[in-house]
């Protein structure tokens, strides 16, 4: 049964009309509309498929019979305000708290990854009675006042911000485009020591430092994976300073990582955050979030004598969708398989980089990568425009893949954990194709990596996914596909 009620044209002047304009469409110059969904696929009004590299939101892939039908059944018998006992919240909480270390016991369950990380605020700012925050450049938090606070992926690009006070940023720990870069001697204990500096700058003005936030693998910024032992040095001079950490998993938790059901757990089973805020995946779709944190913090945050409740955080139809993604997880291994794909998909990009000058760098753990587009590998001259146009050129394709990082620059791998081995050949198979066109039609060769532009080549600059204009030297007009060499050969795994 179609899902369609009106023409596409008609929903999509509906939208301008009456949904706010700040409200961004994927692929705006020619937005998709999508009906129905299942796995890793998505479905249009003409029945066309696309593979869904994007939605790390539809975590166990979309619409999961055995989501659906728990979250069915639960709604046939009762939901209803989270302040009454039932069983569905207490035993979600254990289930959720067996995959955390012991230290973190205590959740408050919330209604979206924003509302998490607020809370996470609230509590920080409670139990430390402090006010400042440390947070990382290029770094996303969310949509609610307080957060954009804390986000300048957000508030770096409007026109008349001023920076919170309290509010202190810190050098991304990117190894690749950063400050300190792969052939630094110890880059983790050097951007650590950018927050010790913070710190002591914050104290020498009278302040005193609440928190350190930060993505464990920052998503925004560009699929930026800090080095190991950088979060353990970050959090001993945060809490020296009486402050706390908190870890957004609201991106890369439950298992998409691969080797760790927490991204967090990636810098060492040693590092164990204050506070853990979780969003997106956690549902499956369903909106519901959860911030865990330890007694000693919930405690404070009870102390202040304000009551906290939350209408419909932990209602029993969100936690027995919780607790039924929890289990088709765990029965379909899909940690284990964003491992093996996740690999897969890293060996056949590696490959790209080895054959492609566009392909700067390759990084990113289980099923969470990101490439790095530019134009001059020694200069990193950012490949923007590039960038959008594989972006469009997928899209084409029907295979929906997004870009991101301080430049628009980096394609960003974040599918639902079922992706499988053959999704990966398919994707990486399209992309070989298309930087090859757009290295024929740049003039780029391998031994020569610098900006040589093809004066032949004139074209309109295209626009993100989002809406943007990406100033970039290559616009959006096609370059032909005929004549351009296939891969014959697949990678084993």
């Amino acid at each position: 049964m179609s899902a369609e009620r009106l023409e596409k044209n008609k929903t999509l002047d509906l939208r301008k009309k009456h949904i706010g304009p700040s409200c961004k469409i994927f692929f705006s110059h020619d937005p998709i509309k999508i009906i129905r969904a299942k796995g890793q696929y998505m479905y249009d009004e003409k029945g066309q498929q696309y593979l869904d590299c994007i939605n790390n939101v539809a975590h166990v892939g979309h619409c999961h019979p055995d989501v659906v039908k728990a979250g069915a059944q639960q709604m046939e018998i009762l939901n209803t305000n989270s302040r009454f006992l039932h069983d569905n919240l207490v035993l979600y909480a254990q289930r959720l708290q067996d995959t955390l270390p012991d230290k973190l016991s205590v959740c408050y369950f919330v209604n979206s990854g924003s509302e998490a990380n607020d809370l996470a605020l609230r509590l920080a700012w409670q139990y430390t009675g402090h006010k400042d925050i440390i947070t990382l450049d290029n770094a996303y938090h969310g949509h609610v006042s307080s957060l954009i606070d804390i986000s300048p992926y957000k508030f770096q690009h409007a026109s008349d911000a001023e920076l919170n006070q309290s509010v202190h940023v810190a050098p991304s720990p990117d190894v690749y485009r950063g400050k300190y870069r792969a052939d630094h001697p110890d880059p983790a204990t050097a951007y650590a020591d950018e927050v010790k500096d913070i710190i002591h700058g914050v104290h020498g003005k009278g302040g005193k430092i609440a928190a350190f936030i930060a993505e464990s693998l920052q998503s925004c910024g560009g699929q930026v994976i800090p080095p190991p032992g950088y979060f353990q040095q970050v959090a001993e001079h945060v809490r020296k300073a009486g402050g706390i950490f908190i870890a957004d998993e609201v991106q890369v938790g439950f298992g998409r990582v691969g080797s760790h059901f927490w991204a967090f757990q990636l810098q060492g089973e040693d590092f164990v955050p204050d506070i853990v805020t979780m969003g997106k995946p956690i549902g499956n779709g369903h909106p519901m979030s959860c911030v865990v944190t330890t007694r000693e913090v919930a405690e404070a945050f009870m102390s202040s004598g304000m009551e906290y409740f939350n209408t419909f955080g932990g209602n029993p139809v969100s936690c027995a969708i919780g607790m039924a993604v929890l289990d088709v997880i765990e029965k379909e291994d899909l940690q284990g398989n964003a491992l093996r794909v996740g690999r897969h998909l890293t060996r056949l990009l590696e490959k790209q980089k080895e054959k492609h000058p566009l392909v700067g760098d390759i990084r990113g753990r289980g099923l969470f990568s990101g490439v790095e587009l530019v134009k001059d590998r020694l200069k990193l001259t950012p490949a923007t425009a590039e960038a959008q146009e594989v972006i469009s050129r997928l899209k084409e394709q029907y295979i929906l893949l997004s870009a991101d990082g301080p430049h628009r620059n980096v394609l960003k791998f974040k599918p639902p954990m079922c992706f499988s081995t053959e999704d990966a050949d398919m994707v990486v198979e399209k992309i070989d194709q298309i930087l090859t066109e757009l290295e024929e039609a740049l003039g780029m060769k391998l031994h020569n990596t610098s900006n040589v532009e093809n004066e032949s080549i004139k074209r309109k600059l295209p626009t993100d996914e989002h809406g943007h204009q990406c100033h970039s030297g290559l616009a959006h007009s096609r370059v032909s596909t005929q004549g351009v060499p296939q891969r014959t050969k697949r990678l084993k795994t």
